[in-house]
């Protein structure tokens, strides 16, 4: 589960932001707790403000850094595809992301700092019994090991200046690194749509429909109806259950069917090739008629709720980390609240899977706790910067406080500020 994420000089973000998932009201049953912490753990974080104001740009840090886990042993050569700040000293300041997660009950903390041509540092520790201990350190293409784990040994064979210590190390089964850097490699992005974080990379990493598309490949029986039938049972990534979703949704659709069939393209590549391609379409029922649409004649809405069954039933049932860009893209409000429920609760999240979002969907206020809110605005000078709601101090930000209300009061900044003078005199109304 992650704890805390930081990060400075990406893209609208100079100065470091810090996102935490350590949660302040601790009497709640959807927190999580671990006997090697002291504090409590939040399963659902959101992060509100302005159009513009870089609240896509915090969460894509964290896809960036855990896409560098995945991608930069392999893609990686002569540059890192960083993305600083653009004005100012940005350009020419290394960006620098740290991470603190619990990974099998033991708590690790992760940092790099890095420019276009180099990794700087980059830095592994552990703290199994409270106490902090160096897994590795580097600082350019040296690196220094803890002793007993010599197995690592090899990663400086695969080291280059752009490189990651953590990326190569991925490769040797060492127990006391590997499941974190797989955990942290292991995050579901969900990007619907717009410019993404990585060009390349992270495109091909992005889930999409594909990823639903394969629980529905799967030969099975439909006879659960309900997410997940008893209480405390683990939820399977499973056909039944991304149908129990899907129609969950009431959109009107019984099931789900997808046909193989062979293209001949011979005519663009003027050669005899025949490449096997295969269609979705889902089943509308409506006064006992049922009806076949290809998945490109559903509205928007529909297309977006089923590209993100896949990825939400991999994180419940594996624990992972979802990040989520504009939940309420074309999602009825009732069903990001329900997404979001998914993972506050403990039945249908027993594993500690952690839901990280944005989103304008004031309702969504209601669903959720005054520490798992976050805002962003944006300076004079163009940066990000975050604050936890929970910061707030007073009557502004007690419990019982209606959230939604308050912010759309502009209580808590974080929302446009609409000059309506000077537009109406633009327009020439005056």
């Amino acid at each position: 589960m992650l704890l805390r994420f930081e990060v400075s000089n990406h893209r609208s973000i100079l100065e470091p932001v810090e996102l935490s998932m350590i949660a302040v009201d601790e009497d709640r049953v959807s927190i999580r707790s671990f006997g090697s912490l002291s504090e409590s753990v939040l399963t659902v974080a959101g992060i509100y403000g302005p159009n513009a104001s870089g609240k896509s740009n915090v969460i894509e840090a964290l896809a960036w850094l855990s896409i560098a886990i995945r991608s930069s042993l392999r893609t990686w050569d002569k540059f890192i595809p960083r993305e600083p700040f653009k004005f100012g000293r940005g350009p020419s300041t290394e960006s620098t992301y740290e991470v603190e997660m619990v990974v099998n009950e033991v708590r690790y903390a992760y940092r790099i700092e890095l420019n276009h041509s180099e990794v700087l540092f980059e830095g592994l520790y552990s703290y199994p019994e409270r106490r902090r201990r160096i897994l590795f350190e580097r600082e350019g293409t040296k690196v220094s090991f803890r002793r007993g784990l010599g197995v690592l040994s090899g990663v400086r064979e695969l080291l280059t200046p752009t490189t990651l210590v953590l990326s190569a190390a991925m490769r040797f089964d060492e127990p006391e690194v590997e499941p974190f850097a797989r955990a942290l490699a292991g995050f579901g992005i969900f990007i619907p749509r717009r410019r993404t974080p990585i060009n390349g990379p992270l495109r091909a990493a992005m889930f999409g429909t594909n990823a639903t598309g394969r629980l529905f490949e799967e030969q099975g029986s439909l006879i659960q109806t309900s997410l997940f039938d008893e209480p405390g049972s683990v939820p399977v990534a499973s056909r039944e259950s991304a149908l129990a979703l899907l129609r969950f949704a009431d959109l009107g659709i019984d099931d789900v069917q997808i046909s193989k069939f062979e293209m001949d393209e011979s005519q663009e590549t003027h050669q005899a090739r025949v490449y096997p391609r295969k269609q979705l379409r889902l089943i509308h029922r409506v006064l006992g008629e049922e009806l076949a649409f290809d998945f490109e004649e559903e509205s928007a809405g529909t297309q977006i709720w089923f590209s993100l069954i896949g990825p939400t039933l991999s994180a419940l049932s594996r624990g992972q980390i979802l990040i989520f860009d504009e939940i309420d893209a074309s999602l009825h409000p009732r069903l990001s609240a329900r997404l979001v429920e998914l993972f506050q609760d403990p039945e249908t999240n027993p594993r500690g899977a952690q839901l990280i979002f944005t989103t304008h969907d004031t309702s969504l206020l209601n669903h959720l706790n005054r520490d798992e809110v976050w805002l962003t605005e944006k300076g004079e000078n163009g940066t990000t910067t975050l604050t936890a709601l929970a910061e707030f101090g007073g009557d502004k930000v007690r419990r019982s406080l209606n959230l939604e209300r308050a912010y759309l009061q502009g209580r808590f900044g974080a929302v446009p500020e609409l000059d309506q003078f000077t537009l109406r005199q633009a327009l020439g109304l005056f």
